[in-house]
């Protein structure tokens, strides 16, 4: 069995684990597309932050197990293992997601 690599993101970049709605219900009716699409993710991993023209250090607003809204396009793909994810700049993340 191969080892697992672990990406740790550099400066202000953040790793996103794309959450797929679920395609039918539990009794086995089929959803349409539309109505389940939000483009959401769980953060897996964050960089340490990018420094300002100061040289300062300025931190990741988010954290690992942070629920993020994505935008439709954009991100780099990366795969690990047989897992897919998405590195995304702190600044391309519309926001968070809470209940």
């Amino acid at each position: 069995m191969a080892a697992l690599k672990r990406l740790l993101p550099s400066l202000n970049r953040v790793l996103v684990e794309k959450i797929v709605p679920p395609a039918k219900t539990n009794t086995g009716i089929l959803l349409p597309e539309k109505t389940s699409k939000l483009n959401s993710g769980k953060v897996v991993a964050v960089g340490p932050g990018a420094r300002d023209k100061s040289g300062n250090l300025i931190p990741v607003g988010f954290k690992e197990g942070d629920h993020v809204l994505l935008p439709e396009y954009g991100g780099t793909e990366v795969k690990l293992g047989d897992k897919e994810y998405h590195l995304f700049r702190e600044d391309d993340i519309l926001g968070t997601l809470h209940e």
